[in-house]
């Protein structure tokens, strides 16, 4: 007699799929449409950590942190309506950044659908465009697939979020539950033709660079990036997304280009005859509005993702693939090259500058300062001229080791993505870079941060404006408007009342005394620094 499959509620199925993809932490915020999955969460809380944030969009944002931390699928669940539209862009800003993520949305009985029931909303629609795929669960028996279809679609090509909404009526039925395993999907191979192509036309340049994008990182590329740039005698350079592909003392890295980069690392890409892109997409902040930056230039594109070729600038060779596969393919066809010259040019061109030895607090200084104490940690940002600063100046250390909003450039993002660095390296110290204006936007999750115990220090630029919308109103127009921060918070106080610590500084000195405190081995809880600039600073590098 044939034995009986078990049967499994939806959430039942919910939480074992996540196990079966090896998933140990969610974040999240519980609600009425999603009770049942919380409770089988708590069943199962010796499998699956479940961190609970302030504020839906600081659960995605921390999802986010860990996924691209790790380079695993991060997980966060909200429930229906406000829920699900909270972590609306947390998933955008996965979405443009190309995050792997899987987003678990409860929602109103299937029977209620449609009838403007409470808390009801399409949250599938709303995140059609923003997201690599989504679905809505109507038929219990395709929960498991569905789930698992999710994972593989976050994580296989060119990564990016999957959402999955489950009606309340799901959750609860059962089914007789029987595993399922999807056919592995064979990525695309690049063809002998584009490789020849490509390789032909980087042993013909005579000034190549290397444009390292966020690709390289996500797919752990950047010690081959290394090994070509030795090959082809070739500065490299990184688009916002890809700065910590190459650590910052490879002796060919020039570190950040484009309209915030350091203009030898840009004059540089825009004098070179070819350009080697790699997992980069050639995004207006990158390379000028009008590609200005690469105009001159023959373009070799390097990328998973067909819809990249020829999308803003006009490539002379690409090659669609895994970037390691392609890399090591191309590494096997190229000679090696010399040149002297080209790299003499580079060389003269003018460095970074270096911060004046006085006491005055600058945004140069303060990172310097930081960076004495941080070697080797996990370098988060926010958006704004704060963000910029740190690109442009903080010695990073390698791959997976900056993580900032560059697609949709989100304020409020680094909160929820510092808790989840943290979380993905086992509640290790990590470093915000922020802003007075970004740091308001998500304030609220420095109470997750102490309520979990996570030792993050957090630097804020105080410039008493949104810095860098102040900066381009007085570029265009001559002008402010709106964009002074007449508000009288007192950070420090802030960080105590939540339960942290802190300590506002004005002087160099000040700082030194303050990140020694905030540093201490013994110091387990979030150390607020609010570091008092002037307003009139700008992200100009020249």
């Amino acid at each position: 007699m044939k034995e009986k499959t078990k049967k499994l509620s939806g959430a039942e199925i919910i939480v074992r799929t996540l196990i079966e993809e090896n998933v140990d932490t969610v974040f999240g915020y519980p609600g009425g449409q999603i009770l049942h999955i919380y409770d089988e969460l708590q069943k199962k809380r010796r499998h699956i950590r479940h961190i609970l944030t302030a504020h839906e969009q600081g659960a995605a944002h921390a999802a986010d942190g860990f996924a691209r931390t790790t380079g695993k699928v991060g997980v966060v669940i909200a429930t229906s309506g406000p829920g699900a539209s909270n972590l609306v862009t947390g998933i955008a800003t996965a979405y443009l950044d190309s995050v792997p993520m899987v987003a678990i949305t409860g929602n109103v009985p299937t029977d209620q659908i449609g009838r403007d029931s409470f808390q009801e909303l399409d949250i599938a629609d709303i995140t059609m465009p923003i997201t690599k795929h989504n679905y809505i669960v109507k038929d219990i028996r395709e929960l498991h697939r569905i789930l698992k279809e999710a994972f593989a679609i976050a994580r296989e090509g060119r990564c990016g979020p999957v959402l999955v909404d489950i009606p309340k009526d799901i959750q609860i039925a059962k089914t007789e539950f029987t595993p399922v395993s999807l056919p592995e999907k064979n990525q695309p191979e690049p063809s002998e033709d584009e490789l020849s192509s490509a390789a032909a036309i980087i042993e013909s340049a005579e000034r190549p660079f290397i444009y390292c994008g966020g690709g390289v990182v996500s797919a752990g590329a950047g010690e081959l990036v290394k090994e070509l740039s030795e090959k082809i005698d070739a500065p490299c350079g990184a688009s916002l997304m890809g700065l910590s592909a190459i650590e910052h003392d490879f002796p060919s890295m020039l570190g950040l280009t484009g309209m915030h980069g350091h203009p030898f690392a840009t004059r540089s890409m825009k004098s070179a005859d070819v350009i080697i892109a790699i997992g980069a997409r050639f995004t207006d902040r990158a390379t000028g509005a009008h590609g200005e930056i690469v105009k001159d230039a023959q373009i070799v594109q390097i990328d998973i993702d067909p819809a990249e070729v020829d999308k803003n600038v006009k490539d002379a060779a690409y090659v669609i693939g895994e970037i390691r596969p392609v890399l090591t393919a191309l590494l096997e066809r190229i000679r090696p090259q010399k040149h002297p010259e080209w790299k003499k040019t580079v060389a003269s061109l003018p460095y970074r500058k270096k911060a004046e030895n006085d006491d005055k607090l600058t945004p140069y200084k303060i990172i310097d300062a930081v960076a004495d104490y941080s070697r080797g940690l996990s370098i988060i940002t926010d958006v704004g001229q704060h963000q910029m600063w740190t690109a442009q100046r903080y010695p990073i250390s390698g791959e997976r080791s900056f993580l900032t909003s560059g697609g949709l450039g989100t304020m409020g993002f680094g909160m929820g993505a510092a808790i989840g660095a943290s979380i993905a390296k086992g509640g290790k110290r990590c470093v915000l870079f922020t802003g007075d204006g970004s740091f308001g936007m998500n304030l609220t999750e420095l109470a997750t941060a102490v309520s979990y115990k996570i030792p993050l220090v957090i630097i804020i630029m105080n410039n008493k404006s949104l810095g860098m919308v102040r900066e381009w109103q007085n570029a265009m127009f001559g002008r402010e408007s709106q964009s002074a921060l007449e508000r009288k918070t007192d950070f420090t106080l802030l960080a105590k009342a939540f339960g942290a610590d802190g300590a506002k500084v004005k002087t160099v000195s000040e700082l030194d005394a303050a990140l020694k405190r905030a540093f201490d081995p013994k110091n387990t809880l979030p150390f607020v620094i609010d570091c008092d600039i002037m307003p009139n600073e700008t992200t100009v590098t020249d």
